[in-house]
């Protein structure tokens, strides 16, 4: 699903790049190769961050 319409950013990417070390929606745009345009999606990156530091490490 499409996350940030302005750069076309999927909940995939931002998990991948929250998984290789995104702490903040700045750090998810920069691991993505973009950065931020509206900020709409912020909000939901945040959640996304937080629900990834919630989730169990046992890999």
């Amino acid at each position: 699903m499409i996350i940030c319409h302005c750069n076309v950013l999927t909940d995939r990417q931002i998990r991948d790049a929250i998984r290789a070390g995104a702490r903040r929606p700045s750090d998810t745009y920069a691991a993505c190769g973009c950065r931020a345009q509206c900020g709409a999606c912020a909000a939901e990156m945040r959640d996304l961050i937080r629900a990834g530091f919630a989730a169990p490490t046992d890999k």
